[in-house]
């Protein structure tokens, strides 16, 4: 395929041209009727560029094929078969894919460190989990992905599933082993989805961990806004074989999505693309240098350490993006709660992660030597000031065995269901009725429908004490937890 044609960048151009006249939305008919303050600060291309896809780009009946177009590009250059544009981010499109593979009350096998948009997922579809433990690491205190021996395990045991999730790479950058689990689930005849949000970039170097159209995967949901160049909500999914019908597929994700789609977001994926096939590996191979100078900086830098050996090892993660720089501050004696805050007070830096004993820098082939010495300016300053940002609360870090909760009934029937906002002190053995998610990562802590134990109740709520943001509870304080009324 010709990799240097944009259809939706193009058709853009093509609509400017013509001059069109909108007699339809968006209302501020290209700015004209926007509130001059606002065109002042978003710009004037904002409004312009923000026309309908559909009597607009292209015509009423789509006769020009610019979105498909658009999709078929993508895939050729992502080695799928097919490829479905989404302007509601990877949280619409792995509920998408969910709901492609499994129905109410049907199985799916999903790797217990999902992301809350899976969880969701659950919620809406009324799909039973068949959680799969990740791989704990409990001197660390961090999870990754499941092992193939994981999944091969819960198929033996639920021969009935209809398909498994896997989450790779995780917000740590740690990745599953996705082509022994794609070939375990194809041996039982049954789909493997993976929520690939963080590695839009991964098709593009051959020193990246493993693409998963290329592993194998039947479905793959990914985020081109996280580590590419497309804006935020732009993500695709992608689908290969005859595991996974492509018709419904894209009826699940027409169910769930918008009827007013973003053209904005549709352009940002589609010149990502032509970007990628024309300067990816070159980008990615700058990105990767980088972030080898930079871990070896931060390295040096005391009470620092770069996580990457401890994490890619024999029960632990299989692979890693090197482009997550993962810092663990805990000889710095140092909340990294407390330390992004403070390095974002006093050097207007943004980090990605933070927990009780870590932070993290996503870098991208947007970064260069500046915006690196700006980082390792910030985190230099930090260790300057470790001494005053020592003490305060300190984090009940519960063992993986008790992070392991109860299932006592679907996720769906326990956030729909009969509940009751109940005190702290007597929330421990009530089933949870909402997702208690320390964010980011957004990794649920409690489901719905999970039993809650005192462990890991005092883990939510010395973490909150300490910094952690639990956003999505009715009391992000934790000071009540929603709880289900049993009957």
């Amino acid at each position: 395929m010709d990799h240097s044609e944009t259809p939706v960048l193009d058709a853009l151009a093509a609509y400017h041209r013509r001059g069109d006249t909108p007699f339809t939305p968006p209302g501020h008919k290209q700015g004209r009727g926007a509130d001059p303050r606002v065109r002042e600060i978003l710009g004037d291309a904002v409004f312009t560029h923000d026309a309908l896809a559909v009597s607009g780009l292209d015509d009423r009946r789509s006769t020009h094929r610019v979105l498909e177009r658009a999709q078929e590009l993508m895939a050729d250059a992502v080695h799928a078969e097919r490829t479905f544009f989404s302007t509601c981010g990877s949280s619409l499109s792995v509920k998408s894919a969910m709901l492609s593979v499994a129905g109410p009350g049907e199985k799916l096998l999903i790797g217990r460190d999902a992301h809350k948009s899976v969880i969701s997922g659950l919620i809406i579809s009324g799909v039973r989990p068949i959680w799969v433990e990740p791989s704990w690491d409990a001197e660390r205190n961090v999870a990754h992905p499941p092992s193939p021996e994981a999944f091969a395990r819960r198929f033996e045991q639920h021969p009935d599933v209809r398909g498994a999730l896997v989450t790779s790479p995780t917000p740590y950058g740690t990745c599953a082993n996705l082509a022994e689990i794609a070939e375990i689930c194809h041996r039982y005849g049954k789909p493997l989805i993976v929520d690939e949000a963080w590695g839009a970039h991964l098709p593009f170097h051959p020193d990246l961990p493993s693409w998963a159209m290329d592993a194998g995967a039947d479905v793959c949901v990914t985020s081109v806004h996280k580590m590419g160049s497309g804006l935020e909500q732009g993500s695709v999914f992608h689908q290969q074989g005859d595991l996974v019908d492509p018709t419904v597929l894209k009826a699940r994700e027409d169910l769930l999505g918008t009827t007013s789609p973003s053209v904005l977001l549709y352009a940002g994926l589609d010149g990502w693309r032509r970007q990628m096939v024309e300067q990816g590996h070159e980008l990615l191979q700058a990105a990767l240098d980088l972030a080898a100078d930079v871990r070896q900086e931060i390295e040096g830098l005391p009470g620092m350490h770069v996580d990457r050996d401890e994490f890619v090892a024999p029960g632990k993660a299989y692979d890693l993006d090197p482009l997550q720089v993962i810092i663990d501050i805990s000889e710095l004696g140092v909340l990294g709660y407390r330390a992004a805050d403070w390095i974002r007070e006093h050097h207007h830096v943004n980090l990605h992660l933070s927990d009780h004993r870590r932070i993290s820098a996503q870098l991208t082939y947007a970064d260069d030597k500046d915006t690196a010495a700006t980082l390792l300016t910030a985190l230099r300053d930090l260790t300057d000031h470790a001494d005053e940002l020592r003490g305060g609360p300190k984090v009940k870090v519960a063992d993986p065995d008790e992070l392991q909760l109860e299932l006592v009934v679907l996720p769906r029937d326990a956030f729909f269901g009969p509940a009751e906002q109940v005190p702290a002190d007597k929330a421990v053995g009530r089933v949870s009725a909402e997702m208690l998610t320390p964010y980011p990562p957004g990794i649920p802590a409690v489901l719905p429908g999970e039993r809650i134990t005192e462990p890991v109740l005092d883990y939510l709520r010395s973490g909150v004490a300490a910094g952690m943001v639990v956003p999505d509870a009715a009391d992000p304080e934790l000071g009540g937890v929603r709880a289900y009324i049993e009957t």
